[in-house]
């Protein structure tokens, strides 16, 4: 004797639901989160334009940077009205800035915040009868995961060829500790060790890579959330600008990761984990595979793109950029004012302690109360003559040089008006401490 329907319909659990490939009515709360979701992460991708414009590859290359900062002015009315009416405060675009989290930054997410909101309950209301959105997640979480991993690829990228944290240069050498931000210590103590630096680029690769390749795209999601947890709590602690996209991507993993949350969590504990729970865009045999392979084209559709700007980042602003003709680290020994030799007072802000030559157009002097200033630099080599002016373009000084040693250098000239001479001899920048980064497996003493 059997069982009637009914009772084999009450007996099964949603967990059978599931293994058999039903499609299950989804609650309320969760029907009504997914759309919210589509619409906030959708318009962010969209209006942020950094994650975006990563879709367009190799295509960047073409695109002026600041036309894709301006972009981001274009919904600038509705935001600096709602800075003005909602926070009281003027939140105009400030486009002479790197920094990712402006006040206009912040209220166009409060915009994107309030739209998604508005347009969850106005699309609950007209599609209050749906049961499930089982296919459209599919194509929404496919399209969080594709975001992400070109944002990992990115972030990594820039670590595997070292150009986002650069060895410290020439000029960080001379600066007191106290007189270093957050952000640039976390720069230069990422840059002190390259090789640390490309490991962590290689596990955001890493990230990226997994991503993009179906089956292992939970593990691409692990390793993604991990990866971005740290650089979330990286800017917020050292202050680096980018709190608002690192945050945003650490929201994508989790995203990614909900739907196998309940499997992850029966791995632990040992207990069976079942068939995958992450929707899939498309349920049969060949959309599967048409969806693998447009994955993977545009796995290599970033790697070309991200391969492309970090070598040419290599050769345009990173170690292998053209460097002035007196590059170095140099050291006054001698400064005459006026016929008379200045003596080395800490009260004189007049007189060098030391000049780098670091970029063909920029050099920085420091003046003996340890300030280091920047001077963009007009160098010509056939006639001899340097010029220092400050980031104004106002000249402060005019000289003609002599470099009678590989390590001497003589300028004689005016400086502030004022007729000096100054002689320099080149310091050996391997020599300071900062730039042994070496591994020592056998100390006799910590070298703290």
């Amino acid at each position: 004797m059997g069982m009637d329907t009914a009772a084999i319909e009450e007996a099964r659990t949603p967990e059978d639901a599931r293994a058999s490939g039903e499609r299950q009515p989804w609650g309320l709360p969760l029907r009504v989160l997914f759309r919210f979701c589509v619409l906030y992460f959708g318009l962010f991708i969209v209006v942020y334009t950094q994650p975006a414009t990563l879709f367009l590859g190799p295509l960047n290359e073409f695109i002026p940077t600041d036309r894709v900062i301006r972009a981001m002015t274009w919904y600038s009315p509705v935001v600096e009205w709602t800075g003005r009416t909602v926070f009281g405060a003027s939140v105009e675009m400030r486009l002479d800035s790197s920094s990712g989290d402006q006040p206009y930054m912040w209220t166009l997410l409060f915009c994107v915040l309030i739209l998604a909101v508005a347009g969850a309950a106005v699309w609950s209301i007209l599609d209050r009868r749906r049961a499930e959105y089982r296919r459209a997640a599919g194509w929404f979480l496919l399209l969080i995961r594709l975001t992400l991993a070109a944002e990992m690829l990115s972030y990594g990228m820039a670590k595997v060829i070292p150009t986002q944290m650069a060895e410290p240069p020439l000029d960080a050498l001379l600066r007191p500790l106290g007189q270093i931000s957050p952000p640039t210590m976390l720069w230069l103590q990422v840059g002190t060790s390259p090789v640390y630096e490309v490991l962590l680029g290689s596990a955001e690769v890493l990230g990226g890579l997994l991503l993009l390749l179906p089956r292992t795209a939970l593990a691409g999601v692990l390793l993604s959330l991990v990866s971005m947890a740290q650089v979330w709590i990286l800017n917020m602690t050292y202050d680096v600008p980018v709190k608002i996209l690192s945050f945003h991507l650490l929201l994508m993993s989790l995203v990614l990761f909900a739907p196998e949350a309940r499997r992850f969590t029966a791995a632990l504990l040992g207990r069976a984990v079942g068939p995958a729970s992450t929707p899939e865009p498309v349920d049969t045999p060949r959309g599967r595979r048409i969806t693998m392979l447009a994955q993977i084209g545009f796995l290599l559709w970033f790697l070309i793109a991200e391969m492309i700007a970090n070598v040419q980042g290599w050769y345009e602003w990173g170690p292998g950029a053209p460097k002035s003709a007196l590059y170095g680290l140099w050291s006054v020994t001698e400064f005459t004012r006026d016929g008379q030799s200045v003596a080395p007072l800490t009260t004189d802000e007049t007189r060098w302690q030391h000049v780098v030559f670091r970029e063909p157009e920029l050099s920085f002097y420091q003046r003996m109360d340890n300030a280091v200033l920047p001077a963009p630099t007009r160098i010509d080599t056939q006639a001899r003559t340097l010029a220092l002016s400050s980031p104004d373009g106002t000249t402060l000084g005019e000289f003609t040089f002599d470099r009678p040693e590989t390590d001497r250098l003589l300028l004689t000239g005016q400086w502030q008006g004022v007729p000096v001479t100054i002689t320099l001899r080149l310091v050996d920048a391997e020599q300071m401490p900062l730039r042994q980064n070496g591994t020592h497996l056998v100390q006799l003493y910590p070298r703290f």
